[in-house]
């Protein structure tokens, strides 16, 4: 199903939708499909992934999803999007927004923002909560907080490499000629399984109702916090922004995000000086000045932490790695 014209692409998707009983309305006018795929294993789980160039900025407030108490997984702008689109030429017009893996229950709708020029990739998973549990079997206990019905949970998840791998396999690998449909089902499921192999490391992930109020609030904190990685915002500044006491923060940030607001920050730092020294190239001690360290082994210590190599290890894995691509070559 890769993408031979936009008519071609937007038929696959109206096929898909329809099938889960979500309405598209007119938001194709505002995407430039660059590939879709979409399986539905109805009645219990539905997949999705692809890649789009936003033709013009717009607001969407997703639906309900024809799956019974379904739990929504959103695997975003996680992969590098110069997938085939047909013509045998990758399309990466277009910054892409930052990355994130998001938890949610639909019966929250999310109000999503499309900036124009931007490019958006996912996978997306839809399953229903009995389905899910019965999966996990002895394994449930630990997740009852996604089980609730009257908990409106909403989670954020980091990254890993295994997830950053299965993610990868699932959009960029050829598909099978044969079970095209059980095997999309099986990566699925091995996506499903690193994520909750890394949310079961979380502690206090259940807790406060959250309303779209409070959701709105601690991710306009996120959005601050990520637009100052070099300085650390203040606790005062953040309760502000979020219109709330310091304790109520604090504790939903934790409860969405998985870690203390100032953890949370220290590790997207160390995100994005490993993107400097992976991408931009820089020296170590060029990364952490930018990054607002003025003492290189502090910066060291601190990246090892979150990143789980020296900043010098980490460049060296990826010099390595471009040297043996260029030897392939």
């Amino acid at each position: 199903m890769n993408y031979q014209g936009k008519g071609y692409a937007d038929n696959n998707i109206q096929r898909f939708t329809n099938k889960l009983g979500v309405i598209l309305e007119d938001i194709l006018q505002y995407f430039q499909v660059i590939f879709f795929k979409g399986f539905t294993f109805l009645p219990d789980m539905a997949m999705h992934f692809g890649s789009f160039l936003v033709t013009d900025d717009f607001t969407r407030v997703t639906g309900q999803s024809d799956i019974a108490d379904g739990i929504g997984f959103v695997f975003y702008n996680i992969f590098e999007s110069n997938v085939q689109d047909g013509t045998g030429k990758g399309k990466n017009n277009g910054p892409m927004e930052p990355p994130y893996v998001r938890i949610f229950p639909y019966a929250i709708s999310q109000t999503l923002h499309f900036k124009k020029n931007t490019r958006v990739s996912h996978v997306s998973i839809s399953i229903s909560a009995a389905y899910l549990k019965d999966f996990l079997k002895e394994e449930a206990e630990h997740f009852e907080y996604l089980f609730d019905s009257a908990n409106n949970f909403w989670i954020e998840e980091l990254m890993t490499d295994d997830i950053l791998r299965t993610v990868n396999d699932i959009v960029k690998k050829e598909e099978p000629g044969t079970m095209k449909s059980f095997y999309y089902k099986m990566k699925a499921m091995e996506l499903l399984f690193y994520l909750f192999e890394s949310m079961k490391k979380r502690e206090n992930a259940s807790g406060l109702k959250l309303n779209g109020k409070d959701i709105q609030a601690v991710y306009q904190v996120r959005d601050k916090i990520v637009s100052s990685l070099s300085r650390p915002s203040t606790i005062t500044e953040l309760k502000q922004i979020a219109g709330m006491n310091e304790l109520k923060l604090r504790k939903i940030f934790t409860q969405v995000f998985g870690m203390g607001i100032y953890d949370y920050y220290q590790h997207l730092r160390m995100q994005e000086a490993a993107r400097l020294l992976r991408e931009e190239h820089l020296s170590v001690s060029e990364a952490g000045y930018q990054m607002g360290f003025e003492n290189l082994g502090h910066f060291t210590r601190v990246f090892e932490k979150h990143i789980g190599k020296k900043p010098k290890k980490y460049m060296q894995s990826f010099n390595i790695t471009r040297l043996s691509t260029k030897l392939k070559r």
